[in-house]
């Protein structure tokens, strides 16, 4: 994969500029509907909604719309390039949000850094969406932004670069122990970075059954333990009580290493200190703290991740968050809670274990696709996403009690996810969706 700096402007600015628009869903030919679609027909789903605020989501897109919100502090690679320039990702979003689960997004970046304004903006603006997507906020204030707007907002709410990469992360090291014939209680894992994703990451892992004892996490001044006076109240839950330093010491014996941090941090000979069949999760971008290459000499018994595509075993949120956030939307829950989030690693990892269909693997070039060292986690066209995922999310949301509408019927409900998805292909051959439908 690769691109020159024009062809990605060429991309953005060709044509109509910028990748995302907003398209009418009623007709709007003849004078009647405009009547109806404005004064002074508009005022009679006001006096609905005015009456009962329920039948908002009845009488207008609030139940399938979602905000991808930014202040641009902590931007993909670029770190803080300010809401403006940050704009072309959240856009980017929105446009995986459509094309994957057929939810509609309005992109918000607000100039603002300060987390009292911030939240305030963000509570102000939430009656017009049924979900929220923050994104690209820096840590740590991206931790108080999230706890704070959970409480004070009653719509599915995510911080998608803690909690959905958190969620793919999982999936991934639940197989890739599968396959190491590890179980996920007894291994010791070492985390590289302590910032957004790196504490969700690990929280997401403890959820799922890794004993926080066996957790060593390290920053950029080396091991997070209890010696150290300058670690902050984020970090202090994962400090250890072990004579170690240095990242060379922590991952000794270790079976997992998740870096979510910076390149070339991992080397070769730290690599083969680690136990048997070790598994390795490089995740920045875009150049991993060790390479595919350097990793698969280090050790024939590896499995190994990355946050790129040029590689097997890809973690890319794209998995995650348009199924969350619609299987959310499709209950109207008040939260995406813990229980939804596992709901989501479950079936994600499950997936990778069944069959790949031809058109995936001809998407990605090759023969076939099966459950193993170099397949253990989906790839993200893999059409079957929407409805496992989704149907997960939303069973759990009911299960929870978080959920304000209940699937009775989950045959419809699946063939309604089909029918929204009516996959084709344009010249890109990527997919796109073509509303509207049932749900």
């Amino acid at each position: 994969m690769s691109y020159t700096k024009q062809e990605a402007l060429d991309y953005h600015s060709q044509g109509r500029a910028g990748k995302v628009q907003v398209v009418p869903t009623k007709k709007t030919i003849t004078q009647q509907d405009l009547a109806l679609a404005y004064s002074p027909g508009v005022a009679e789903p006001c006096k609905e909604i005015q009456q009962n605020p329920e039948d908002v989501y009845k009488y207008t897109a609030k139940g399938n719309l979602v905000a991808v919100i930014s202040n641009g502090t902590a931007v993909l690679g670029l770190g803080n390039i300010g809401a403006m320039a940050g704009k072309p990702v959240m856009e980017g979003k929105g446009l995986l949000f459509k094309i994957f689960a057929d939810v509609d997004v309005f992109d918000i970046e607000v100039n603002e850094t300060n987390i009292d304004k911030f939240v305030e903006v963000v509570k102000a603006i939430a009656p017009s969406f049924g979900g929220i997507n923050l994104e690209d906020i820096k840590a740590p204030e991206c931790f108080e932004i999230e706890e704070r707007l959970k409480k004070e907002v009653d719509i599915p709410l995510m911080h998608d670069d803690q909690h959905g990469t958190a969620i793919i992360v999982s999936s991934g090291l639940v197989n890739a122990l599968e396959i190491a014939g590890k179980k996920i209680d007894e291994v010791k894992m070492v985390v590289n970075g302590a910032g957004a994703a790196a504490i969700a990451c690990t929280n997401l892992a403890i959820s799922m059954g890794i004993k926080r004892e066996n957790v060593v996490m390290c920053d950029s001044k080396g091991v997070i333990n209890t010696k150290r006076t300058d670690i902050n109240d984020r970090k202090k839950p994962f400090a250890t009580d072990r004579d170690l330093t240095t990242l060379a010491d922590a991952v000794k014996g270790a079976d997992v290493f998740l870096g979510v941090s910076t390149a070339d941090v991992l080397t070769q000979e730290m690599v083969k200190t680690m136990a048997p069949r070790p598994i390795v999760f490089a995740l920045a971008n875009p150049n991993p703290e060790i390479s595919y290459k350097n990793a698969m000499e280090a050790r024939e018994d590896i499995l190994y991740a990355t946050g790129r595509s040029d590689y097997p075993n890809q973690i890319n949120n794209v998995l995650g968050f348009p199924y969350i956030f619609r299987g959310a939307l499709d209950t109207r829950a008040t939260a995406i809670n813990e229980e939804m989030k596992i709901a989501a690693v479950k079936a994600i990892a499950g997936l990778a274990k069944k069959p790949v269909d031809a058109e995936v693997c001809k998407a990605y070039g090759v023969d076939k696709l099966e459950f193993g060292k170099e397949y253990f986690i989906p790839k993200p066209f893999d059409a079957r996403l929407l409805e496992e995922v989704s149907c997960a999310v939303a069973k759990a949301a009911m299960e929870s009690g978080v959920a304000r509408v209940q699937i009775t019927d989950w045959d419809a409900y699946k063939a309604g996810l089909r029918k929204r998805m009516a996959m084709a292909k344009n010249g890109n051959n990527y997919p796109y969706f073509i509303g509207n439908y049932d749900i």
